[in-house]
């Protein structure tokens, strides 16, 4: 069964990209330091958006003696294809070929990335 969640706000991927690029479970101070690299963020603000998380199960929570240890439940590889996926309905409506125009924006593609993505088509067709 597919697990179905919601896009997060900046702050709370924030925190989820500071988890998934380290070995959880991490400390909220740990995950503090590892946002406040990117932006200042106080304390009290991190243990809402944490907190947020764990009822969003995008995380779980473990005391040890006084202290939370924070775990990723949702992978990034997850959260990507779902977002992925989203967007490619939203604003594409499904079209891969549209998808890939706009992020080019008329700029010609080198040959580099034609082959790239022609292989990956390849790869696709193959599966």
């Amino acid at each position: 069964m597919k697990k179905t969640f919601s896009r997060l706000p900046d702050s709370e991927l924030d925190i989820m990209l500071v988890l998934w690029s380290n070995d959880p479970p991490m400390s909220r101070l740990e995950i503090e330091r590892g946002v406040n690299q990117k932006k200042a963020l106080a304390p009290t603000t991190i243990l809402t958006l944490l907190s947020r998380l764990e009822k969003k199960q995008f995380v779980s929570v473990t005391k040890q003696g006084k202290m939370n240890f924070y775990t990723p439940l949702i992978s990034r590889e997850e959260y990507q294809q779902n977002e992925s996926k989203s967007v490619l309905e939203k604003l594409y409506g499904n079209s891969l070929k549209k998808f890939v125009a706009s992020l080019y924006q008329g700029n010609k593609m080198d040959e580099g990335d034609i082959r790239e993505l022609s292989d990956f088509l390849k790869e696709m067709e193959e599966k």
